[in-house]
Order: structure tokens, then sequence, then C-alpha cells
């Protein structure tokens, strides 16, 4: 594993990690790296219950990454209302929903030739 692969995995960790203190749903990691033209590596999708929840779910998220390895997120978006929140970390971005909006967006079903991979259901 080299230096950047290594990096990438403690950044999913610190991702992964910040979704978890909040019980973020169904966790799911989509492995971009065998598709051409991608815009970055990894996907990170979750949801929470509520707005306050997706809210506090991303902001646990930027706040765990900091923390756990002193990376800020380059770019976020969908706080203002909380139903999709986008934060980039550059080669992974993070989706934090609300259920029916994750249900209609289905960003699992969009890269069919990504490999899925569920890292927690809803308890």
């Amino acid at each position: 594993m080299n230096k950047k692969q290594e990096t990438e995995k403690h950044k999913i960790e610190a991702i992964l990690e910040g979704i978890r203190r909040l019980k973020g749903n169904e966790i799911k990691k989509i492995d971009l790296t065998t598709i051409d033209h991608s815009e970055c590596n990894y996907f990170i999708i979750c949801h929470g219950t509520s707005n306050t929840h997706a809210d506090a779910i991303a902001q646990s998220v930027e706040e765990t990454v900091k923390e756990q390895i002193g990376e800020q997120v380059w770019h976020k978006d969908g706080y203002r209302n909380a139903i999709w929140i986008l934060l980039d970390y550059g080669d992974i971005m993070v989706h934090v929903f609300q259920e029916n909006a994750r249900k209609f967006y289905n960003l699992e079903s969009l890269w069919a030739d990504a490999e899925v991979i569920n890292i927690e259901e809803t308890s």
C-alpha cells in the first residue's frame, strides 16, 4: 500500500467514525477506483432520520476527520435544508441524506460498475 492509499484509508476510517458517532443509517462505501474518469475514488453514503440528524452527522464527520487526521473538508454543500449534504474531501465524497431523498436519488444504483460495500445496516 502506497502513502496515498494509506492516507485515503485513514480518511475513510475517520469519516466512518464520524458517521457512527451520530448513528448514521445504512452506511455504504462505493469504490470508484476501477471506473475511468470518475470524479473521486470513493463515495461514502448514509442517511439520517431528519434534517437535524443529517446535519449533526455531517458536522460529526467534519469534526472527526479534522480531529483524527487534521484535514478540513475542501467543499461542503446542503447544510441549509439538510436534505442532502455533500462533503468533498477530494478523493472521497461523503453524502449524508435524509432517508426519502436517499431513496429518490439512489446513488448506489447509478454506479452499476462500481463495487458497493455495505459498512453497516441500520440497527
